[in-house]
């Protein structure tokens, strides 16, 4: 056939020679084990393909090799995989990696030299290689930490690139390295709770004490934020184990208040297959136990549904449980008794046992949950009234004095039930508080004894236990019944009955062989047992890594990995730096852009050089945050770099720049500037005139491009440092003059701070992203450190954030975002304007895009858009419809459909934006203060960063989170908001009062106490953090 004149038989000859050649290899693989001497001889022909020109061969040669489990051949897989970890081919690298783990299984001896290999491999920039090796690092030798270290940021930055397996390798290995090396993020916390409950009578050193605590606040590593940045995108992908990995490292890895950043994502995955489900539940179950708040927005996506299999149903059932409190517990015993009738018995019993753990838990319910269980008791099927016997009895330990009716109503249901469980819970509770039912314990043995050779083991024990409490309380009536009952244990077939016969009847019978122990005999018997504890059964699971098989088993796997606790002080972080910078891409720090690096080199000319060093430092000073003069020197010649049109761009011949398009380089550069304003207006006025010596108190590297900005600046000549540090003056004023004005509307939307920008971080909003226009103008001129008293007269008009509506992936290609414009409504006054943008990304017209089948809570109104009747391929459109939420943070439900399809979506409002500012005087704000006090007044004592107690920045940030109204105030450090509820016109007024060391008393006054307590919780981390 390969002869053939014709092409197609040489094609189809091709085909099957290749398919014989898998054959062969497979056969090779499965048998050379058993047949070592004939396996050896197909040796040479894998060294051949070892040299073969084309990648692929060359590949499967050393896959075929490495996977021949014959020991004599050892040295030379050895020398294979050296010579291939040195390839040109990336595709034959990662073979490379993947053969040092065959190897290792097979030789552990060659350890050392695998770690050599594996060393060099870390090194690999290829993101095909760097998920293959880090594998390997885990099996060979995960405790070497230090091989990490110089590849900790590259691969950090190559992480969204590497395929999906590799991605969650990467990311376990990268959780425990950063448990290793990094401070926990967890005591910053704590020092504030602290130090918000300070105590009246405390004296001056206590206080001082505390002082030192908030000024020694905990500051997150760049490089621990540098990780958390770069795994963050990632929780939007489509592979489960991906996000689960992401989800678990921000659980182990990130800041309280930033962990619920996965809640999401992990609920999105409970929209997969029920083995993804099962996984995931897991999880989220333990994660429920210790902070309830990442999922009680989500409650309803734990509702059980009727086709979910038992193990699913279960562990939505644990997390319900989980997340119950005042608030929600009526809406969840509601759908607790729909659970109670289901088929399911297994799934029905667990139900009642979480309702048990609901009224241990809240202990205003526990006497509506116990009625309930007793109206259980009349069920017709048994097993439902079983496990409701025994979660009563357990209940009634807690109070039994007060349910003595209970335990006679208990008593009537032994003659029904026959499960030995619940009939031994019975006569447990009758037998423990005999004393308060001393009519009825009598008649419930006389009946049981008769039934003592029938019953289960477990019944036996507890009639032995009864008749002995009977017979030490109330002897003249149970004695000969007691007598008879132990002569009927005495000889039971089982031994555990016989024994504990002997052991009551010479513990309560007194005679000559009794021991000293009789004597006791009524304390042992009738002693104040402990009220069980109803607990969760993953409370003890959390010491195991999420994610892991040994937190699913809940038992420790073959190869788990523990993670280590927090170090008490970070090691050295330099150890991270990188002395030689290799030419790579790196992702910038705000934009996540591809950006290009300039060669070592001095290829080009001196001035595309120095623009190198702009970009390099500029990007270096936005993510270590130093403030050295050497730093304000780059950051001068990146601001000037920045510019639309720079000389030093349309000097430089580089081919790279000239291909850029003109709109790409204007985006880029107004990104750039509009970052540096954010970070110098966070930081305040006065850092911008740091000498040299703050950069001696404050690391200078960067989390992914300071080596470079090091070894640029460090090659400069002393004439090129000369001439830039005399332009460094006159630049620095007019970047003052710069800084006071508005940046161009444009400007402010192209890109999203909220999305980016961390929250430890000080990053503060400019005024133009704040203000409106006229505002701005008013404001012009004044520095943060201006203290005189600003009379608002006007509403401020504060842009909010987009939030997704329709993500065009759900959407078919339809996407929808929406933002609250803060304008005067036009549907009615009860109306909060919301503007929708939908969004046409596919390449085809979609028509008459509309709302229907409005899903909203009892009085809540929409007044819809107007129908778009089509929109063009990558049109879009901005519409306006009203929302009344009632003065409710309740979700307005409803579907956003096209001429072919429907989709699901909802709106909910922050807080805040259920609001209306109004304009007052400080003495009518003052009158109303004075009538909202009580249980209308709300206040809480919050820790101010540093940067936020000037009065410009209050109101900026105060206004941002709130829709509210400035009112003049005749004190520096207390500022007044006044605004009124929308829909029901109730007042809301907001003060906050600086006080000394840093704290602030924010107190709200309003009738809408739940409104008021809810913008109390979201505006304290707005002025807390920085």
């Amino acid at each position: 056939m390969l002869e053939s004149s014709k092409d197609s038989a040489k094609l189809d000859a091709m085909k099957r020679i290749v398919g014989i050649k898998k054959l062969v290899y497979v056969y090779l693989m499965r048998y050379a084990e058993e047949q070592q001497d004939l396996a050896l001889l197909s040796i040479s022909t894998f060294q051949r393909a070892l040299k073969d020109p084309n990648q692929l061969i060359r590949a499967s040669a050393l896959r075929v090799l490495s996977s021949i489990r014959v020991p004599i051949i050892v040295p030379i897989m050895m020398l294979a995989i050296k010579e291939a970890s040195s390839d040109l081919s990336p595709y034959v690298r990662k073979n490379a990696a993947h053969a040092i783990q065959k190897l290792y299984s097979l030789d552990p001896e060659q350890k050392e030299m695998l770690i050599e290999v594996i060393e060099k491999l870390l090194k690999d920039r290829s993101t095909l290689v760097a998920g293959s090796v880090v594998m390997a690092f885990e099996e060979v030798c995960p405790d070497r930490i230090d091989l990490i270290h110089k590849n900790y940021r590259k691969l950090c930055n190559l992480l969204v690139d590497v395929e999906e397996w590799g991605q969650v390798v990467i990311i376990h290995m990268l959780t425990r390295y950063a448990r290793t090396q990094f401070v926990s993020p967890w005591k910053d916390d704590e020092v504030v709770e602290e130090y918000s409950e300070n105590n009246f009578y405390e004296s001056e050193e206590e206080q001082k004490e505390k002082d030192q605590k908030v000024k020694n606040i905990y500051t997150m590593d760049p490089d621990h934020r540098l990780l958390l940045r770069n795994t963050k995108p990632l929780l939007q992908s489509r592979n489960a184990a991906v996000v689960m990995a992401v989800a678990q490292l921000y659980w182990h890895l990130a800041p309280k208040s930033e962990a619920s950043t996965v809640s999401k994502s992990l609920v999105r995955l409970l929209r997969s297959n029920r083995e993804v489900q099962y996984i995931v539940l897991q999880n989220i179950a333990t994660m429920s136990i210790q902070r309830k708040g990442m999922f009680e927005p989500y409650l309803k996506s734990f509702y059980v549904r009727s086709t979910d299999p038992t193990m699913i149903k279960t562990l939505k059932l644990e997390i319900l449980t989980n997340l119950a409190n005042e608030a929600n517990i009526s809406t969840l015993l509601r759908e607790f008794q729909t659970y109670v009738k289901s088929q399911d018995k297994q799934f029905a019993a667990a139900t009642i046992q979480a309702i048990g753990r609901c009224a241990t838990n809240i202990t205003e319910v526990t006497d509506t949950c116990l009625n309930g269980l007793v109206c259980l008791l009349s069920n017709r099927d048994e097993i439902v009234v079983a496990e409701s016997v025994v979660v009563i009895k357990k209940l009634l330990q807690t109070q039994p004095a007060h349910h003595g009716e209970i335990i006679k109503h208990m008593a009537k249901l032994l003659d029904n039930i026959t499960v030995p469980v619940a009939r031994a819970s019975i006569l447990w509770l009758i037998g423990e508080y005999c004393e308060r039912v001393p009519k009825i314990a009598p008649d419930v043995l006389r009946k049981t004894a008769k039934s003592f050779t029938t019953e289960d083991d477990l019944v036996k024990l507890q009639i032995l236990n009864l008749g002995a409490k009977l017979y030490l309380t109330n002897s003249k009536q149970t004695k000969l019944l007691t007598q008879y009952v132990l002569n009927l244990g005495k000889y039971d077939q089982s031994y555990d009955i016989r024994d504990r016969t002997r052991f009551i009847r010479q513990l309560i019978v007194p005679n000559e062989k009794s021991g000293a122990l009789s004597k006791y005999a009524k304390k042992i018997f009738l002693a104040q047992k402990p009220a069980p504890l109803l607990e969760s059964p993953f409370k003890d699971r959390d010491h195991f890594q999420l994610g892991t098989l040994s937190h699913t088993l809940n038992s420790r796997a073959t190869g788990y990995l523990e993670l280590s606790n927090w170090p008490e002080v970070a090691p050295d972080p330099s150890v991270r730096n990188v002395d030689v910078a290799e030419p790579t891409k790196e992702w910038t720090g705000i934009l996540g852009i591809i950006k290009k690096e300039k060669p070592m080199e001095k290829f080009y000319s001196e001035s595309e050089e120095e623009e190198g060093e702009c970009t390099n430092t500029s990007s270096s000073k936005s993510e270590s945050g130093s403030e050295s003069e050497k730093e304000d020197k780059e950051e001068s010649s990146s601001d000037e770099s920045s510019g639309s049109s720079s000389s030093s761009e349309e000097s430089s011949g580089s081919e790279s720049d000239s291909k850029e398009s003109t709109a790409n380089k204007t985006s880029r550069a107004a990104a750039e500037s509009l970052s540096e304003d954010n970070k110098k207006k966070a930081k305040g006025i006065f850092k911008k005139r740091s000498t040299s010596s703050s950069s001696d108190t404050e690391p200078t590297s960067s989390e992914e491009s300071s080596p470079d900005s090091k070894s640029e600046s460090d090659s400069k000549s002393d004439s090129e440092s000369e001439k830039s540090g005399s332009a460094t003056s006159s630049k620095k004023e007019e970047k003052l003059v710069q800084d006071r004005k508005a940046p161009n509307k444009k400007d402010v939307f192209l890109l999203d701070l909220d999305d980016f920008c961390p929250v430890t971080t000080p990053v503060a909003v400019p005024i133009a992203a704040v203000l409106s226009p006229s505002s701005t103008a008013d404001l012009e001129g004044l520095s943060l450190s201006n203290s005189s008293v600003i009379d608002v007269t006007t509403q401020i008009s504060v842009p909010t954030e987009t939030h997704e509506l329709l993500h065009r992936m759900s959407g078919k290609g339809l996407a929808a975002h929406y933002h609250f414009s803060r304008q005067p409504s036009i549907f009615g006054d009860h109306m909060i304007p919301v503007e929708v943008t939908v969004t046409n990304t596919t390449d085809q017209k979609i028509e008459n895009i509309h709302i229907k089948e409005k899903k909203l809570p009892p009085g809540m109104r929409v007044h819809e858009f107007n129908p778009i009747e089509y929109l063009e391929p990558a049109g879009s459109v901005t519409v306006s419809m009203g929302i009344d939420f009632c003065d409710s943070t309740q979700m307005a439900s409803f579907q956003l459909c096209t001429k072919d399809d429907h989709f699901n979506v909802n709106i909910q409002p922050p807080v805040g934006e259920l609001l209306l500012p109004v304009t007052m005087s400080e003495k009518d704000f003052k009158k109303e203060q004075g009538m909202l006090t009580g249980m209308n007044e709300t206040s809480a004592t919050i820790a101010v960063a540093p940067q936020n107690s000037t009065r410009l920045v209050i109101i900026e940030r105060v206004v941002k989170a709130a829709n509210l109204g400035v009112v003049p105030s005749g004190q520096d450090n207390i500022h007044r908001f006044a605004a009124k509820t929308v829909h029901s016109g109730s007042l809301m007024l907001v003060t906050v009062e600086l006080k000394e060391s840093s704290t602030a008393q924010l107190v709200i006054n309003t009738e809408k106490t739940v409104i008021g307590s809810i913008l109390l919780r979201e505006l304290k981390p707005v002025l807390s953090q920085g």
